[in-house]
């Protein structure tokens, strides 16, 4: 296998955390370490300690626009940073994220002439619809990031779901579906790894143990989980449900647990950046509850999976797929009725969600070790058809658009560097006269006090 240098781009990477960065973490690491060169180039974020990493990392301008969508959004009008990436020789470029990232790769594929591979990873029409009220501005952007995507010479997409999903939006082009993995390893930690990530929490021995790890976000299917949970509270059966995560829906999410009266059995707890702990709150679990019809993979699903942990999943949910009923997870409507029935049917049958999990482990798992060479496989692939003109040519005025604007930007910069320059100095000129005339000042009192003492000279 051909060793290939890669340009991983994506707008979210550590610190901030989600499924798409530990998605790129994952790719650079086993690229660098098994296969070829990775660099990732993200957005800045303050005080972001990129060192422990063994792969270079370019940061470039961000906005912070955290309260927005919960993330800095990248400049991508950034001449320089193009001067940059075109020294390293990347055989590949390989965009995440249909935003800044997709941008910059666009721009810089007319640099190098490499190809661009772009993979689908989030319904981005739900983030859009949540950022964007105003139907107009939500519809152009919408057209940009499909605009984005298309540019792209190759497109991935991590379910069938998931590009159903990207078709729904206004693509018209093909896509491969290109599974992510899972950083955990196949099997369950030890009993006392398990009691230490658990301790001082109210978990009774034989009482069912419900799991969700995630963002707080009511579009993960929160409010049907815990409506489903009121029910089988209100049927007598004991429980316990552990919300590991944060959000921006988390306040308003602990609020309605406790207004069903179900504060004393969900059990909050904050992100856990420990991927050990988790692993061990998966084999703690009885099952795992994603009643998610948002995520296009649903990473989270297979991380239990890699912990014989079966989930409840919405049936013909992207989360859902490959899953099996009643063998390798258990399938519901989306509503919080059909929760409700299926969690009654198995709550006091270790047995049966024990067999499920190992189900699970059996069919859904993939490392991500596995899920990276398959991509590198079809990298080399991407690059010999690039070569041979087997893609539609994407150079469009938008590209050349990007580069001029950077350009004009980067030259605005400029001059308002040298104007805050020129007014530095001149305040440091006029501070200085000031200074100067102040000397002057003293120094004609002190001549005058002098005249006014004759005895002096006598």
């Amino acid at each position: 296998m051909e060793k290939l240098n890669v340009c991983l781009l994506n707008d979210s990477f550590p610190p901030a955390i989600d499924g798409v960065a530990n998605a790129v973490t994952n790719y650079a690491n086993i690229i660098t370490h098994e296969l070829g060169k990775a660099t990732v180039v993200t957005p800045y974020y303050p005080n972001a300690d990129d060192s422990p990493y063994d792969f270079p990392i370019v940061r470039y301008p961000s906005i912070d626009v955290t309260k927005l969508v919960g993330y800095r959004a990248g400049w991508p009008f950034d001449a320089k940073l193009l001067d940059q990436l075109a020294s390293p020789g990347f055989d590949i470029i390989h965009s995440h994220c249909p935003i800044a990232s997709s941008m910059i790769a666009r721009s810089l594929r007319e640099e190098i002439d490499a190809p661009i591979v772009f993979t689908y990873h989030t319904k981005f029409d739900i983030d859009i619809a949540n950022a964007v009220k105003n139907k107009l501005v939500r519809a152009e952007a919408t057209n940009l990031l499909v605009e984005n995507i298309s540019s792209a010479d190759e497109v991935w997409v991590v379910s069938h779901g998931a590009g159903e999903n990207l078709k729904s939006l206004g693509y018209k082009g093909d896509y491969i579906v290109m599974p992510n993995g899972v950083d955990f390893p196949k099997g369950r930690v030890s009993e006392e790894e398990v009691s230490a990530a658990c301790a001082g929490y109210d978990l009774p021995e034989g009482v069912p143990v419900f799991l969700f790890v995630g963002r707080m976000m009511w579009y993960k299917g929160l409010r049907i989980t815990l409506d489903a949970l009121k029910q089988l509270d209100e049927a007598g059966i004991d429980f316990r449900m552990v919300m590991i995560g944060g959000g921006g829906d988390k306040d308003d999410v602990v609020a309605y647990a406790a207004q069903l009266g179900l504060d004393k059995k969900v059990i909050f707890v904050d992100p856990i950046h420990d991927r050990n702990v988790i692993r061990a709150w998966y084999c703690r679990a009885d099952l795992f509850l994603f009643p998610s019809t948002f995520d296009t993979n649903g990473l989270v699903v297979r991380e239990a999976a890699a912990c014989a942990l079966g989930s409840v999943l919405v049936a013909g949910s992207c989360a859902a797929e490959d899953v099996e009923d009643g063998k390798s997870g258990l399938l519901i409507e989306e509503n919080a009725d059909s929760m409700a029935a299926v969690l009654k049917k198995v709550c006091g049958n270790f047995d049966l969600m024990k067999q499920i999990g190992q189900g699970a482990q059996d069919n859904l798992y993939m490392s991500w070790e596995a899920s990276v060479k398959n991509a590198y496989a079809r990298y080399e692939i991407v690059i010999d058809n690039y070569r041979h003109g087997l893609y539609p040519k994407h150079r469009t005025m938008t590209d050349e658009f990007f580069r001029q604007t950077a350009k004009a930007l980067e030259f605005r910069a400029e001059m308002l560097s040298l104007r805050s320059e020129l007014e530095s100095r001149r305040d440091e000129h006029h501070e200085k006269m000031i200074e100067n005339r102040e000397k002057m000042i003293d120094r004609i009192d002190k001549l005058i006090t002098n005249l006014d003492r004759p005895d002096r000279f006598l």
